[in-house]
């Protein structure tokens, strides 16, 4: 994922795209962070599926600044940050739908025997372990939610 990202910079730089050059170098020094804190924490390089969380985090940011500055009436400022999310989901997996989101959560309720919502935990920790950067958790939580209610 880093050589991807690298050459999609190197690639920016030559065409000239101000706009995606500046996305991938704040994705690149992202990544650099994380190898930092995993150092520190005397850990290996962030692999790919670390790689995938941190990208999964900056187009969450994205998301939330891009829906505050619609709110406040700059539209032009909210327009950036979708270009920028759509540039890093470029180098994400493709997201489940619904329904592959759906099997996914079954078949981690049945692999961990999970029958209540004290039972969730254990449902979203293989979840994440399986479907890192392919699934959007937050809307996995509400299915997981519903499976484990009856609702």
């Amino acid at each position: 994922m880093r050589d991807e990202i690298a050459t999609a910079l190197k690639q920016a730089l030559k065409d000239g795209d101000k706009r995606r050059t500046g996305t991938l170098r704040l994705v690149s020094a992202a990544f650099k962070d994380r190898d930092i804190a995993n150092r520190t924490a005397g850990k290996d390089a962030a692999g790919d599926d670390e790689l995938l969380q941190v990208l999964a985090k900056m187009i969450k940011q994205r998301e939330e600044s891009a829906k505050i500055y619609a709110e406040n009436g700059r539209p032009e400022l909210a327009e950036v940050e979708r270009e920028e999310i759509a540039i890093i989901q470029g180098f994400m997996p493709q997201q489940m739908g619904e329904a592959e989101m759906r099997a996914a959560v079954d078949a981690a309720i049945a692999e961990t025997g999970a029958k209540a919502m004290s039972d969730m935990g254990k449902v979203m920790g293989v979840l994440k372990a399986k479907h890192a950067g392919s699934m959007d958790f937050g809307k996995a939580n509400g299915v997981v939610k519903a499976a484990l209610t009856g609702a």
